[in-house]
């Protein structure tokens, strides 16, 4: 059964890739136009088929999660925005890790074996915090965080509230980019204040993140 049920996730894996529009911002902004039609038209089936499109996205590790993350900004607001990628990518990361937990363990033990033996002594020695560090500053990718914590006995639910937490704000900051970029309408307006803000906020983001998690260490 776990055989079938792999064999079908890397069918539709597949599918994806080959029928997903290119992963640019080019693409990004060619798209936007139609999306934003369906949003006017139907705002609530919108909203709806990206959350789906989202948890698929960052459940199956597929590229594209960051400029999903831009489109929501440009399109849904900060507020609505930061809600459905919220959810959208900690659903998907918590699926990720079951799947791990229960399908992939194996492979996951056989392939990454190093990493995995920094995450158990990671867990060991901080609990909960030592996910919530690698959320907000991640050493590890998003992809192979999800397939490592499957292996440790943490439980879903603070799995997921973790997560959920240690990825917000990110998700902000690049929410927020998202609404700046969908304004440009010539080069000019790259150095426009909001614009100015934006990169700011991009290059602030590792650095206030790694701040605040030597802050939570000592404390």
């Amino acid at each position: 059964m776990r055989k079938l049920l792999f064999a079908i996730l890397v069918v539709v894996f597949a599918l994806l890739v080959i029928y997903m529009p290119p992963g640019s911002l080019a693409a990004l902004q060619h798209y936007q136009a139609q999306f934003s039609l369906w949003h006017l038209q139907h705002p609530l089936q919108t909203a709806v088929v990206f959350f789906l499109i989202y948890v698929l996205v960052t459940t199956l590790s597929i590229p594209g999660a960051t400029l999903l993350t831009l489109l929501a900004g440009s399109q849904f607001g900060l507020v609505q925005g930061t809600a459905l990628v919220a959810m959208a990518a900690t659903c998907g990361a918590t699926l990720a890790m079951l799947i791990s937990r229960y399908l992939l363990r194996d492979w996951v033990q056989r392939r990454f074996a190093a990493p995995m033996s920094a995450i158990n002594r990671g867990m060991e020695r901080e609990g909960l915090y030592y996910l919530f560090a690698l959320r907000l500053t991640p050493v590890f990718p998003f992809f192979l965080i999800n397939l490592l914590m499957g292996l440790t006995p943490i439980k879903t639910l603070r799995y997921f509230a973790v997560s959920l937490v240690g990825m917000l704000p990110a998700i902000v900051v690049y929410l927020n980019a998202g609404r700046e970029l969908s304004k440009l309408r010539t080069l000019s307006d790259i150095l426009s204040p909001g614009m100015i803000v934006m990169f700011i906020l991009l290059g602030l983001l590792p650095l206030v993140s790694r701040r605040i998690v030597r802050i939570l260490r000592k404390s």
